[in-house]
């Protein structure tokens, strides 16, 4: 049986999100969360998920999603931030359901000073809940972690209130993910803060369970955004299990994992600490740094290895008179950038274990192409466009 037999191909929404993770946690396999910034990203995350078989998250950050919309665009209210976030999903509402896959439709970090970008978003998934029945989103993410525990898991449930009738799963953070992304900067929070306590934990299940099942919880156990040095960050996966333990006793025993746990600052992270993080229960892990570099890697070798025949619209080492068009048009050189980072999502979901979920008995992957950018990589010659 695969995820197939259990939730359809395309965007996710409501119980299938949950039906989603439930799968995952039973089939000891965590799903990537890819962020994404154009069609153009959007796009070559699905061809990976497609190739591998894989179910995948698809998110926007608030910067992400500005620039989805365009850069040109004036974000002093998160105007922007918001029409690229609404854009970026009915985009990848069209296209997700031809990928073949599961998709998980996600919106990320929103502090508390991002809330009318947060606003916006919930007000465009009932304005497609009234028409669709289901939101324009599948989940998103209140990252209310620099404010008191108390103060947070408040904010969360008047948020999940109005969340739950809709369908929208709801992901948020207790403890601090370090270092920077996206505008918000932790690279001077004090290092207990990148550890969560279970007791905390439990308190942010309590009290959104009364609600619904539908949500996830981001606990730090030494997180931090961006690439490092090893050896400079110390995470603690097997804290995980700790918190599955301490919750699941206090809710009588009845699961053993019952919490829908997420990794964040999963770039750099060793497969070791990966796999002990999915086996105590993390059923998301977010990707944005290393798939960045890895779509960046494509374009850049392309440019190196053809730079003498994108300097002018004429004339190159084979002629004078040469054309060059078919070497400078953006849909060659863009193109080679969504290779690699069609590559590293695949290389992140091998990662997870999530690979050749969405097969049944006649439709087996046999081979997976690997062939990763993650370091600066191995010269190959580019395909002629």
């Amino acid at each position: 049986m695969g995820v197939l037999d259990i939730v359809p191909a395309g965007v996710l929404t409501g119980d299938n999100v949950r039906k989603l993770f439930d799968y995952a946690k039973e089939n000891k396999f965590a799903i990537p969360a890819i962020n994404v910034t154009s069609s153009s990203t959007a796009n070559a995350v699905l061809e990976a998920a497609r190739d591998i078989k894989a179910p995948i998250i698809l998110q926007v950050s608030q910067g992400g999603s500005a620039y989805y919309a365009g850069k040109g665009l004036a974000n002093d209210n998160q105007q922007a931030s918001i029409l690229g976030a609404v854009a970026a999903a009915h985009h990848i509402r069209t296209v997700a359901k031809a990928y073949g896959v599961p998709v998980v439709l996600h919106s990320d970090h929103c502090a508390h000073k991002l809330l009318q970008w947060f606003d916006g978003m919930l007000a465009a998934d009932e304005a497609y809940f009234k028409e669709h029945q289901e939101p324009l989103f599948s989940s998103h993410m209140l990252d209310l972690s620099e404010e008191s525990k108390e103060e947070n898991i408040a904010t969360c449930v008047k948020y999940f209130k109005r969340m739950a009738p809709l369908g929208i799963w709801l992901e948020m953070e207790i403890g601090i993910t370090g270092g920077e992304e996206d505008g918000v900067d932790n690279t001077g929070v004090d290092n207990a803060s990148l550890y969560t306590q279970p007791e905390d934990i439990y308190d942010v299940h309590a009290a959104l369970s009364a609600i619904s099942p539908n949500f996830s919880i981001a606990a730090a156990f030494g997180n931090v955004h961006g690439v490092y040095k090893p050896g400079n960050v110390k995470l603690q996966p097997d804290l995980l299990g700790k918190h599955q333990a301490y919750s699941s006793q206090k809710l009588g025993g009845k699961s053993e994992k019952p919490l829908y746990l997420v990794f964040h600052g999963g770039s750099g992270s060793t497969k070791e600490e990966i796999r002990t993080a999915v086996g105590n229960g993390v059923v998301k892990m977010n990707v944005d740094t290393d798939t960045q570099f890895a779509y960046l890697a494509g374009i850049r070798d392309f440019v190196f290895k053809k730079k003498d025949y994108l300097l002018t619209q004429v004339g190159n080492p084979e002629g004078a008179d040469k054309p060059n068009k078919k070497f400078y048009d953006p849909r060659v050189w863009v193109r080679e950038g969504e290779k690699t980072l069609s590559a590293r999502v695949k290389e992140a979901c091998s990662d997870l274990g999530n690979i050749s979920e969405c097969r049944n008995e006649f439709d087996r992957l046999s081979v997976i192409d690997l062939n990763i950018v993650r370091r600066p990589p191995v010269k190959k010659a580019p395909v002629e466009p």
